[in-house]
């Protein structure tokens, strides 16, 4: 009951697309880049290493046509690129390549850049042709993984509330631990079948082409997929032969802890602990993390069970699970602060990225867990307190060979019963006051839990500002690229020039002469200079040079940020020339 109406609002706030994890870094050639000859290939390097798909890239000629290309591989070997060589005649225009990838945390990340060869076309492909995310295979793959959560938390939690708490009937717990068994192979087997339309981003059908699961297998995800169906086998047999037995020996706990920790590696060896920085440390926290959660939230659905199944049930259970709870919590709030510092990078990174904005929401999630808990451990006290108030008369009244001390040998007076009747109205009162605040426990940590799979579904902020460091910033283009026209007595055309990267600081500049028919000319001279009227700066001469075929400088330095005034001046015989002047923004 608590499940359902908290997946489906997760749900309906989550069918876009989730947040790539591995961040796009840079683009060879550089996205609005003006090549005078075709490139060999193109090449993109990302944050953390990436999985290459099949259809990887997709590059389109000026006219919406798709080229043919190789297959996407990594570039030199190196696992954070993807690479693929282009045919050896493009033409010119503008060239759109639509790319996809999988980075190493599982999730697949897509987008679209454009070059142009000898100048920009006037129409470019649409950005649309990258491939899309299909809301019905990611709603299926999200529903999944979110259900796969709880299942591991209630499997884990209640099979270790069961070995450590003893409670008076373990019977009332075999539908719980069922529960989560089968969940989670459900769960897992829909993760498999959805795991290749999820990563291509195409319909549920294709799902079920013959080539779908063997080439999920060959991934990492499928890997680990495929090791959490051969632990749940191997968890089945444990607990069949756990079947009527009331205690776990030290090899039965020894077996399940080990099963435990198979389980959540399963998980850390599939999202962001397997990339980044100090991966063996964050894998080892990420593995301590989810058994603490599995532990403290399953074990509460276990007590919640065992509270109102068993209502004779003693207060010696609950104190232990009291005890456990506190550990866990212990464990959670060291794992999660190391893995908030982890995945944040920074402080500004908790209000300027969506996943520190999310890790907030959860840390107030977990700050009311925590109140929760805190009333739950209050009535524990309360009951545990009441329990001993009750054994302690009657040790008080026995002699010292084990009889009653009692003065009279009549039957007890009717205060007896009065006393024993209020006393056991005490305890059911306590105990009605337990299932209470165990149950808002229970749904405020379901309610963490959900947030929780929302924050591994988010580029974390410390890939988020190193992205944001080297790439290009939002609405600034990768190169600056200026038309001039000229005209010199009866015959006119127009300079193209390329300022790379169009900042502050070292740029490379590239002039191309177009003749009156568009084709490209010769000068025999051209000279380029830059002024800055507001600093009063310049002229700076960028010093180019005849390259063959185009006019070119890796050594212009433009100091500053504004708007600077760049003269062309073109001379086409030994006395025509004309000078035509252009602004041009240069950024930080």
């Amino acid at each position: 009951m608590l499940l359902a109406p908290l997946l489906f609002l997760l749900l309906l706030g989550s069918a876009s697309t989730a947040s790539a994890h591995a961040a796009l870094e840079s683009t060879d050639p550089a996205d609005g880049s003006v090549l005078k000859s075709a490139p060999r290939t193109v090449t993109l390097t990302f944050s953390e290493s990436v999985a290459l798909l099949d259809d990887s890239f997709r590059v389109y000629d000026p006219d919406n046509r798709r080229v043919s290309t190789s297959s996407a591989h990594h570039a030199k070997g190196a696992g954070d690129t993807a690479s693929v060589t282009l045919p050896g005649k493009l033409g010119t225009g503008t060239f759109t390549v639509a790319w996809r990838v999988v980075s190493a945390d599982s999730h697949p990340v897509s987008g679209a850049f454009t070059f142009s060869i000898g100048k920009p076309s006037a129409t470019t492909t649409p950005v649309a042709t990258a491939p899309t995310e299909d809301p019905l295979t990611g709603t299926l793959y999200d529903m999944a993984r979110y259900v796969a959560y709880i299942a591991a938390a209630l499997l884990i939690g209640t099979a270790t509330f069961l070995a450590l708490c003893r409670p008076p009937d373990p019977t009332v717990l075999d539908k719980p631990i069922r529960t989560g068994w089968w969940t989670l192979l459900a769960a897992t087997l829909a993760l498999l079948l959805l795991r290749s339309p999820y990563e291509a981003g195409t319909a549920l059908t294709t799902a079920f082409e013959p080539s779908a699961i063997p080439k999920t297998l060959t991934t990492r995800p499928g890997e680990a997929l495929a090791a959490r169906l051969l632990l749940l086998a191997a968890t089945a047999l444990f607990l069949l032969r756990l079947r009527g037995r009331d205690r776990f020996g030290r090899l039965t706990t020894a077996t399940g802890t080990a099963l435990a920790i198979g389980l959540a590696l399963t998980w850390a060896s599939a999202e962001h602990a397997s990339a980044g920085i100090q991966v063996p440390v964050a894998m080892t926290s990420t593995v301590l993390h989810l058994l603490a959660m599995s532990v403290w939230l399953g074990g509460l659905t276990a007590l919640l069970t065992t509270l109102y199944r068993a209502p004779s049930l003693d207060a010696a259970p609950v104190a232990r699970f009291s005890r456990l709870a506190f550990i866990s919590v212990t464990v959670l709030v060291v794992t999660g602060i190391y893995q908030s510092w982890r995945g944040l990078g920074s402080w500004n990174a908790l209000t300027g990225t969506s996943y520190g904005r999310i890790l907030l929401v959860k840390l107030g999630a977990v700050v009311l867990l925590l109140a929760a808990a805190g009333w739950s451990r209050q009535w524990t006290s309360r009951l545990t307190g009441a329990e001993v108030r009750l054994r302690v008369p009657e040790l008080v009244r026995t002699g010292a060979d084990g009889a009653p001390a009692s003065t009279s040998d009549g039957p007890p007076s009717a205060g007896d019963g009065g006393t024993e009747a209020a006393a056991d109205d005490s305890q059911d009162r306590l105990r009605r006051g337990l299932r209470r605040s165990v149950l808002v426990e229970v749904a405020v940590g379901v309610a963490v839990l959900v947030v929780t799979t929302l924050l591994t579904n988010t580029l974390p902020g410390r890939a988020a500002a190193d992205a944001r460091q080297t790439a290009t910033p939002a609405g600034i283009p990768a190169a600056s690229v200026t038309i001039v026209p000229f005209r010199v007595g009866d015959a006119g055309g127009k300079v193209q020039i390329t300022l790379d990267p169009g900042r502050v600081g070292e740029n490379s500049v590239e002039a191309v002469v177009y003749g009156p028919d568009g084709g490209f000319a010769t000068v025999p001279e051209l000279r380029l200079s830059f002024t800055l009227p507001a600093q009063k700066i310049g002229p700076l001469d960028a010093g180019i040079k005849d390259e063959g075929g185009y006019w070119g400088t890796n050594s212009l330095n433009l100091p500053i940020a504004g708007t600077w005034t760049m003269k062309v001046t073109v001379r086409t015989s030994d006395v025509d020339q004309v000078s035509v002047s252009r602004d041009v923004r240069i950024v930080r």
